[in-house]
């Protein structure tokens, strides 16, 4: 049993499991000033103030050993849960830097063989330990800033066997590290170098082979495409999510990232779980997704390093679509595990409030990843991922920027993270 007491605050994001926030109750965090917390099992089972939840271990605790946590002076919340991460690749292109400030755009150095494809030689190349090992070190800076779950997608192998090898390698890490991967296949992330011109042809090998691959061998939840100017059209973005709905592979899309292109439209007509990016997303897409439930992932760390304007979330708040935010954690656009400074930048660059981050980063996140039933809020019988942070209130954490405040991390009830240091088993 654990006890943890003394609280500055806690925010328990509760009441949100069957459905995400939306509008007005991304402001309601279930603030518990002094509060207290009880964790058996890997389980919350009690949450409220100190004193109650010292109450209950005197009731409860019988003769189990009890480990006290004290949270004072500390802002406690649900694990931090990233929705959308390209996070297992090998190399890295800082060289795009200097092309990008001399005024080179994301497509240019795209059509070029640079960006993606890059990425994708480097990742064919590479072993699946190879692989392990860079992303292992990645998976520990997320944690390390608060992070608990990741979605990951494939999508730098581009070719059956190397898909798989990203897919496989997630699902190794699943296991092998505290942060919890739910897996998304993402084979239609660009056109291969071997299929340039004949951008149909690779929409083939997707739906009839790779689709059918990945879902038999269970590597993937979701299935994912960048349906974008000069990569996929809305036609072909269609049928591929349309064979991954085939094969048990729930709908999520790269959508109006570059250019307005009906991206966010085709979100709601195909009830994809969440649409990404959305930098240009139109009005009537806009609607269509609320209208539809559909939940904007939004990734304002790509536009600020991209320099591009950033997603219009307060339109989407104020049309009722639920909002999540993420890293984008890629080596290209967004090279970051700093999913609490993707929060300032948020409000920074967004004008969301400081609940709406946190909540578009714990129980929205969980739903843009099918698992808010159990995690993404401090609720009694869910499982008992939290991070206490340096900070006597949440609004401390978008007022004092660009700074990691995280103290204390538990996953499934284990200290993963104390003084801000990665405890090892």
């Amino acid at each position: 049993m654990i006890h943890i007491h003394g609280a500055a605050q806690i925010a328990t994001l509760g009441g949100a499991s069957t459905k995400p926030k939306t509008g007005k109750e991304m402001e309601e965090l279930g603030l518990i000033e002094d509060g207290g917390i009880v964790i058996e099992d890997g389980i919350f089972v009690f949450v409220g103030s100190s004193g109650e939840a010292s109450r209950y271990v005197e009731e409860h605790s019988g003769d189990k050993p009890v480990t006290v946590l004290s949270a004072a002076g500390k802002t406690v919340t649900p694990g931090l849960i990233d929705p959308h991460t390209h996070i297992v690749f090998a190399g890295s292109r800082e060289f795009e830097l200097n092309l990008r400030l001399q005024g080179a755009k994301y497509l240019d150095i795209l059509q070029a063989g640079g960006g993606i494809l890059y990425t994708t030689e480097r990742t064919r190349e590479a072993t699946e330990e190879q692989l392990m090992a860079e992303t292992m070190q990645r998976l520990d800076r997320f944690l390390a800033h608060g992070v608990t779950t990741i979605e990951a997608k494939s999508g730098y192998g581009l070719r059956l066997a190397d898909e798989l090898k990203q897919l496989r390698v997630a699902r190794r890490l699943d296991a092998a590290h505290p942060v919890e991967l739910v897996s998304t296949f993402m084979g239609a992330h660009a056109v291969p170098a071997e299929y340039k011109g004949d951008a149909d042809a690779f929409v083939r090998t997707v739906t009839r082979e790779m689709i059918p691959a990945v879902a038999r061998e269970g590597l993937a939840e979701f299935c994912d495409v960048f349906c974008e100017e000069g990569v996929f059209t809305v036609e072909q973005s269609r049928d591929i999510l349309e064979a991954g709905k085939r094969w048990g592979l729930k709908p999520k899309i790269h959508a109006d990232e570059l250019v307005s292109c009906g991206g966010a439209e085709l979100a709601a007509e195909l009830g994809a779980v969440s649409a990404d990016h959305l930098l240009y997303a139109s009005k009537e897409g806009i609607r269509q997704m609320a209208q539809q439930g559909v939940i904007a992932v939004l990734l304002p760390g790509t536009a600020f390093f991209l320099m591009a304007p950033p997603a219009d979330a307060r339109a989407m708040i104020t049309a009722g679509v639920p909002v999540a935010l993420s890293t984008d954690r890629n080596p290209g656009s967004s090279p970051t595990e700093s999913l609490p400074f993707i929060m300032n930048l948020a409000c920074l660059t967004m004008r969301m409030t400081p609940a709406e981050v946190l909540t578009a980063c714990t129980i929205n996140a969980a739903h843009a990843i099918g698992r808010a039933a159990s995690i993404g809020s401090i609720e009694v019988g869910k499982q008992a991922d939290l991070v206490m942070f340096d900070a006597p209130n949440y609004l401390y954490l978008q007022y004092h920027y660009a700074v990691n405040l995280t103290d204390t991390v538990l996953k499934k009830g284990e200290v993963v993270i104390r003084d801000g240091k990665r405890v090892l088993a």
